[in-house]
């Protein structure tokens, strides 16, 4: 009787087709991956423009453009040490489409925030999220977080921490 052997074959050859048609499936209709890990697809929010007051949405807002989102607070010392050098990486790059998301998580009203940009000479694009979802869209656990996106819209470099991005290995990143 060989009726068990080919039972078996029989069985373990339907768990690997289901297991096959399942991973197909998967890799086919699920979402595209969004997240805060270098290569996924950089994640979309709502934003408040300080001292317009309108709402942008991160994704549509800068298509198509390199963007460094740099999430900080008004009370954090290193957000307020690593600001000059954002400015001075903007006005290097920004006539080839560099971009500056600088988004604050302060909860309370812009005009703070406002104050802050314009006594360092801010002029790349100040935001602010109170509700804090970017923070967890990037999985952010401190300030100043900082997520380089590509022109393709992917996350290329994440960083936790001040630095001076106007410094020759961040310039090489922007390029």
């Amino acid at each position: 009787m060989t009726r068990g052997p080919d039972r078996q074959w029989l069985y373990a050859s339907l768990i690997v087709m289901g297991l096959i048609l399942g991973t197909w499936a998967l890799t086919r209709y699920s979402s595209i991956a969004e997240g805060a890990q270098i290569g996924d697809l950089a994640p979309d929010f709502r934003v408040q423009r300080v001292g317009i007051g309108d709402s942008i949405g991160l994704r549509s807002e800068y298509a198509g453009k390199v963007v460094l989102v740099n999430l900080w607070a008004t009370w954090c010392g290193p957000c307020k040490k690593e600001m000059p050098s954002m400015e001075q990486a903007y006005q290097a790059y920004r006539d080839r489409g560099f971009r500056i998301a600088a988004v604050s998580l302060d909860e309370g009203e812009s005009a703070p925030v406002q104050a802050f940009a314009d006594q360092l000479g801010l002029t790349f694009d100040i935001l602010q999220d109170r509700s804090n979802l970017s923070q967890q869209a990037y999985q952010a656990f401190g300030v100043p977080h900082s997520v380089l996106i590509g022109r393709n819209g992917r996350v290329a470099w994440v960083s936790l921490g001040a630095e001076d991005w106007h410094s020759t290995a961040y310039q090489a990143r922007i390029e």
